[in-house]
């Protein structure tokens, strides 16, 4: 089984893998295209971080391919659902770089507050301006969240700790935590905030969400932070805002373009400005962050081919079997219809199967069962599950020695 890792996927994946058993081909920068498509040819664990776009088309072209691994949070760069249809299941870390995020924003907040980035800069020109104006301290400011998933909540939690007062807003039904407050509307928390910070997801709805609109309904000299996605924002009317004096300072982590590889040239409406911190998509790579992931996703990548699991899987129907000993184990992907279970327990029964476990979950239009038995299943069983309309794959796992 072969395992392609591309855009310097941390090391501890590579070598997760290869204990396993398997050939690695890990790469430093992201591939697209024709490339992409050669690189495929009898992959069947792709790695991938949030530069390399994975069609349908790409998918096609992928014939081995078994799963795919997002070594990041976000997975909008996959089309989960034309990889749901061909049964290839995607995981992510949706936890392991959390932390690492809310620091790079904390300490945005403080650089920016303190205007660090315009003394640094006439430092290094030889000018020492010691002065207080425009620089204060962050206690007993207004920290507004968009979007409180786990970054916006940890970011919340952390906040508070350091004397910000936290409210947010988010489309989703979210606890608050600490002495956070909820706001009824985006609209209501620009008006309120000091600093406002961007935690969205990459749905497609997300596109455009921050604008001239809602740079103008900041409050005057306001902080602004996007370390979510680059296609949420403006940065045409934020430079403008910038320019103005409207927003005092911008920290950005991410862009609607963003460079293939390590070197390549960055272009930005953003560049130059003084009181504005640039950083290339960084918010999650510290060693331990990035170590962390390389576990997680390879361990995820692992228990499903190893085992039929998908705990955490973001677009087939999640199982997470028990391991019996000496079990036979057969994963069973097939279209979410009335009587599929039925029918697969009726047939395992008229075989004399003897059932010693069995997990299933549905998602949508899928289903998705695991079932041990003490010994092999019959023949005809196999074929007759083949044949059946509704199947979509059968893997088999022999007892773990």
């Amino acid at each position: 089984m072969k395992v392609l890792l591309l855009e310097n996927i941390h090391p501890t994946a590579a070598e997760a893998f290869r204990r396993a058993g398997l050939e690695v081909d890990a790469r430093p920068g992201s591939l697209s295209g024709a490339e992409l498509v050669e690189a495929l040819e009898g992959v069947s664990l792709l790695g991938i971080r949030s530069n390399t776009t994975i069609t349908a088309e790409v998918l096609d072209a992928g014939k081995d391919l078994l799963a795919v691994g997002c070594f990041c949070i976000g997975t909008n760069q996959v089309d989960l659902a034309a990889a749901a249809q061909r049964g290839i299941a995607v995981f992510n870390a949706p936890f392991s770089n959390t932390r690492s995020v809310v620091e790079l924003v904390l300490g945005e907040i403080i650089a920016l507050a303190r205007r660090l980035t315009e003394k640094t800069q006439r430092m290094h020109e030889g000018i020492w301006d010691k002065s207080a104006k425009g620089s204060h301290e962050i206690r007993r400011r207004t920290l507004g969240i968009v979007g409180y998933g786990n970054i916006g909540t940890q970011l919340s939690n952390v906040a508070e700790a350091v004397g910000l007062r936290v409210i947010f807003f988010d489309t989703a039904d979210r606890l608050a935590h600490g002495n956070a407050t909820r706001k009824g509307s985006l609209e209501e928390l620009l008006a309120e905030a000091d600093v406002v910070s961007l935690h969205v997801d990459g749905r497609p709805g997300n596109a455009g969400l921050f604008g001239a609109e809602q740079f103008a309904a900041m409050k005057p000299r306001a902080i602004f932070i996007n370390a979510s996605r680059g296609m949420v924002v403006d940065y045409d009317a934020l430079r403008e805002n910038i320019l103005s004096g409207h927003i005092a300072g911008a920290a950005i982590d991410v862009f609607p373009v963003e460079p293939k590889a390590q070197g390549d040239a960055f272009e930005s409406p953003l560049r130059g400005l003084d009181n504005v911190i640039l950083t290339p998509h960084v918010g999650g790579s510290t060693a331990e962050a990035q170590e962390e992931i390389g576990h997680f996703v390879s361990t995820k990548l692992l228990g499903f081919v190893g085992g039929g699991s998908t705990a955490l899987s973001v677009n087939l129907p999640e199982v997470m079997p028990p391991n019996p000993p000496g079990a036979y184990r057969m994963g069973y992907l097939h279209s979410s219809e009335p009587g599929v279970l039925a029918g697969l327990n009726k047939l395992l029964a008229d075989s004399g199967a003897n059932v010693i476990g069995q997990a299933l979950s549905t998602r949508g239009e899928q289903g998705y069962v695991v079932t041990d038995t003490d010994k092999p299943l019959a023949e005809h069983v196999l074929t007759e599950l083949n044949r059946a309309p509704q199947t979509q794959w059968l893997r088999f796992w022999e007892p773990q020695v």
